[in-house]
């Protein structure tokens, strides 16, 4: 009896002290985290010292480069740009210009459209702008061929502008996370509980007009093409692409995205008659040195002889668009994961399994880069062919909403992870993050890992002005980026990431998905 009882002390004490330990190791995490954060310096040297860091583009590989030295000097093993095959083509603006010269003189704001072309000749372009209004392809065809040559062309617009009553920047409210934290789990990839039919044709046709449009442009050649920023005002513009990356893509006129203020002033006086002059000189240099793809990794070695071998997997996306320095897209993200590493490293803390972060490239253009990650390493979606390190990872944690604080995550439908990471979240409850969801969420890296079977999961973050002003914009630049948010997301990223790496088994897994054919990119 008296054996059984001291056995029965030394288990309850080693339970007491294995708790203490792991109590005093998150509060040196949130120690480090919180009050001697380098995220901010991260967040620097990968918006204002790189640039725009387009996929391939100069702006990119400097920040990759720097990514790769910094993680290196932090004492972290195995770094390196690692290739995952062939993008295409890099790409950056070297200079532009447009201004409007009649009926008077007005500076107007213009960012070139990706992988597009420059203005014929070393001279400032002049020209009178054309209005092009049409009905349909064939009316396009009917009135405009041969007629553009050279010439500066727009589009009609049917768009208005309205004032916004609503603050650019929002924090989630408690009603709104208890929503999220009440919801039901989603039944499947059916039909999304918005669709409108009605809705989802119209957007179809103006696609198609659209892909009408550009093979109309290519083959006639004009001297520049105006676009109008698909929404935002006071001189925000939403930039992305309008040439091809692929390597023998003609991409031989410029065409520049205007703010929507500019486009619909040109467009008025067009409309009633009066006569309207730009001056443009738009500049864009082409790199096919180097067409391949490559993320950059490293990793802190585990140090349990077995556990070693098993992965936790951290990441954001690295390449931006080139409209700003891409901070809160997704600087913010890379900045914060590579603060985690910091962290765990600075504190001498020794995980189990082997922890590796991963910043990934060629993300908006589909999630190339850790799709290809995942197909090298784990399974090709389309067959559901396992490699030997598919059992090997634990899970994969993304972050690539902005620069708003963490307020939970999401499940991704992974409903035996959800007590797990309720119990992970107490510790930041005060700091606002506690909601766990059922639900999905999309359009970014961890849909590459659930899309294979890899528990993968996006942290749910404030919104801030993401979508309202800085998303894919002009406005994506350092100083919207909320250095307590940044310090809280690490301090709490890092918690889960170390606890994933001590804990006796992996993540638990959902069922593993069927192979998805031919589709499987499109599907993620």
């Amino acid at each position: 009896m008296k054996k059984y009882l001291s056995l029965v002390v030394l288990q309850f004490f080693s339970g007491i002290y294995v708790f203490s330990q792991t109590d005093a190791e998150i509060s040196k995490i949130k120690n480090e985290g919180l009050f001697n954060s380098k995220v901010m310096d991260n967040a620097f040297h990968l918006t204002d010292a790189s640039g725009p860091r387009l996929m391939n583009s100069p702006g990119f590989f400097r920040a990759a480069n720097w990514a790769k030295e910094q993680m290196t000097n932090m004492g972290l093993a195995n770094a390196a740009l690692e290739p995952w095959g062939d993008f295409g083509k890099g790409w950056e603006q070297t200079r532009c210009y447009v201004a409007m010269t009649k009926p008077y003189y007005s500076t107007i704001i213009a960012i070139p459209r990706a992988w597009t072309g420059s203005t014929p000749g070393k001279k400032i372009l002049n020209g009178e702008v054309i209005l092009i209004k049409v009905k349909d392809s064939a009316d396009l065809y009917q009135n405009y061929s041969g007629k553009l040559s050279g010439k500066i062309v727009m589009v009609y617009s049917a768009d208005t502008l309205h004032p916004s009553f609503n603050p650019d920047a929002t924090r989630f409210t408690d009603s709104s996370l208890d929503k999220m934290a009440n919801a039901k789990p989603d039944t499947g990839r059916g039909v999304p509980r918005n669709f409108n039919p009605q809705q989802m044709s119209v957007r179809r046709q103006q696609q198609l007009l659209q892909r009408q449009f550009n093979d109309f442009f290519k083959t006639e050649k004009p001297a520049l093409v105006l676009s109008m920023s698909r929404s935002g005002n006071e001189g925000t513009l939403f930039v992305q692409n309008g040439g091809s990356y692929t390597k023998d893509a003609e991409n031989d006129f410029a065409w520049v995205m205007i703010s929507s203020d500019d486009y619909l002033r040109i467009q008025r006086l067009l409309i009633t008659g009066e006569k309207v002059e730009l001056e443009a000189d738009v500049k864009t240099k082409f790199y096919n040195s180097d067409i391949k793809g490559y993320n950059v990794v490293a990793e802190i070695t585990g140090s349990d002889p077995v556990l070693k071998e098993e992965l936790v997997m951290i990441g954001g996306h690295l390449d931006s668009w080139h409209g700003a320095t891409g901070a809160t897209d997704n600087a913010a993200g890379c900045a914060v994961m590579m603060e985690v590493m910091r962290i765990i490293k600075a504190n001498g803390l020794q995980p189990k399994r082997t922890i590796r972060i991963a910043l990934w490239s060629g993300e908006e253009e589909g999630l190339l880069g850790s799709r290809a990650y995942v197909k090298n390493h784990f399974a090709d979606p389309s067959d559901m062919v396992l490699k030997p390190e598919h059992g090997k990872i634990s899970a994969y944690y993304n972050l690539d909403n902005g620069t708003g604080k963490i307020r939970g995550i999401y499940l991704q439908g992974n409903k035996n992870a959800g007590p797990i990471f309720q119990n992970w979240l107490e510790p930041f409850n005060e700091l606002g993050a506690k909601t766990v969801t059922i639900s999905n969420t999309g359009g970014t890296d961890h849909q590459s890992f659930d899309a294979v079977g890899i528990p993968g999961f996006q942290f749910i973050q404030d919104p801030i002005s993401y979508d309202t002003r800085t998303h894919h914009t002009n406005m994506d630049t350092y100083d919207h980026l909320l250095p307590d948010d940044l310090k809280q997301s690490a301090t709490v990223i890092a918690t889960f990431v170390y606890n994933t790496a001590q804990r006796t088994e992996k993540i638990p897994r959902k069922e593993l998905p069927k192979p998805r054919g031919n589709n499987a990119g499109r599907n993620l």
